[in-house]
């Protein structure tokens, strides 16, 4: 007769929970990836859906705020199929590019207030959902 030791947190409504999160979180990421990408690609060719402000402290050329976003949107979708992957520099490297996310929206709050707003939204709940304790493959 064999004996199985059970998986951590196997069978518990929290374990579950938080495998659900980093998944959440993962594909919270791909999202905010396409839509950072999105988002700069606009700002780079210069629509006109963009507010102007003349007095603002932190202002950078529309172009190169486009830019920034273009990038931080293709790091996220790599960072968010490594975390679909449950590869181990995934989660770490995920808070930090939500949190790189999350500070570029807040300075981009005059140009596009609302969807920044949005935005914040959604890199928090993958900040959220990353710092959870279990790891995917320990289900």
């Amino acid at each position: 007769m064999s004996t199985s030791t059970p998986t951590p947190g196997a069978g518990d409504g929290e374990g579950r929970w938080a495998v659900g999160a980093v998944v959440f979180a993962a594909v919270l990421l791909l999202v905010n990836g396409v839509l950072g990408i999105l988002q700069g690609a606009s700002a780079v060719s210069k629509d006109k859906v963009f507010v102007s402000t003349p007095h603002y402290l932190y202002k950078f050329d529309l172009t190169g705020w486009g830019w920034i976003h273009v990038v931080l949107g293709i790091i996220a979708i790599l960072v968010g199929l490594g975390l679909l992957a449950d590869q181990g520099w995934a989660r770490w490297t995920g808070v930090a590019i939500a949190c790189l996310s999350l500070i570029a929206q807040f300075l981009w709050l005059p140009y596009y207030p609302f969807w920044s707003v949005v935005m914040m939204g959604i890199d928090v709940f993958i900040i959220w959902g990353l710092t959870s304790h279990r790891r995917v493959r320990d289900f």
